[in-house]
């Protein structure tokens, strides 16, 4: 087939969309950042694409909670598109603060009747972190992360840390697969702050749904595309690209 579409949604305090746009049109997509009005006043626009990208910000000022608004728009307004285009086999994807909306909004864990199975807290220090982390991969049947063992990005968030309701929930993420992506050091073990940067319960930095399609993660792979962007090129040399562009040729070469 035609090189995919890529829908990148925008809102009010997004901020990571041109960065999103560059990663997919390099890896030979064909994105369009799109506002959450325009999809509100015509939701069948998804029906065009087979990549649907919730970008990193801070949608309506984080007011609330961190992503809640947005998450609470596409519950309410755009619930049924949001679900037939995953469950056509297309792909999702949520950096930071669309990690936050698609888990708010319940397409990565689905609330079971006591509420929200987990949420993204604040921080464990108190304040915004940002720094480059070091990420274990764990593929399972998760197309972004084919072929991949480990990371090295950016992340950039003040509410990042993961919490489960019941300790129990994320032994049963574990065991299924769900839990795609954890905060290791550098010599790839589990590990405190600052190597796992808001005290993720698990360390967990990414975690998909059942059927793989839909990711979510906190650091920001669209900003490691370039080898320039490296933090340390100018001492060790520069690689291929940057690690993070994986994530969005896996993507693409999904549809081929």
């Amino acid at each position: 087939m035609a090189s995919p579409k890529v829908f990148i949604l925008r809102a009010p305090g997004s901020n990571c969309d041109m960065e999103t746009h560059f990663a997919f049109e390099k890896a030979g997509a064909r994105p369009e950042r799109i506002h959450i009005l325009q999809l509100r006043e015509n939701p069948s626009l998804l029906k065009q694409f087979q990549i649907l990208v919730i970008p990193g910000g801070f949608t309506y000022g984080d007011d609330v909670a961190a992503g809640k608004i947005l998450a609470s728009q596409l519950t309410h307004f755009l619930q049924s598109e949001l679900r037939a285009f995953r469950d056509s086999e297309k792909l999702i994807l949520g950096v930071c603060n669309g990690f936050q909306v698609l888990l708010k909004a319940g397409l990565i864990l689905q609330p079971d009747q006591d509420g929200p199975v987990a949420t993204l807290a604040h921080n464990t220090s108190g304040k915004f972190e940002t720094r480059w982390v070091n990420l274990e991969v764990r593929p399972d049947n998760c197309p972004f992360l084919t072929g991949l063992s480990s990371l090295f990005v950016p992340t950039a968030h003040g509410e990042g840390r993961f919490v489960s309701r019941e300790e129990w929930m994320l032994d049963g993420l574990e065991k299924s697969g769900r839990v795609v992506l954890r905060y290791v050091n550098p010599q790839g073990k589990l590990d405190g702050f600052p190597h796992n940067p808001n005290g993720s319960q698990g360390n967990v930095a990414g975690l998909c749904d059942p059927s793989g399609r839909v990711l979510g993660l906190m650091p920001h792979p669209e900003r490691h595309v370039l080898p320039t962007q490296h933090p340390s090129w100018t001492r060790n040399g520069l690689q291929k690209e940057g690690e993070g562009f994986a994530i969005f040729k896996n993507a693409v070469k999904y549809f081929e």
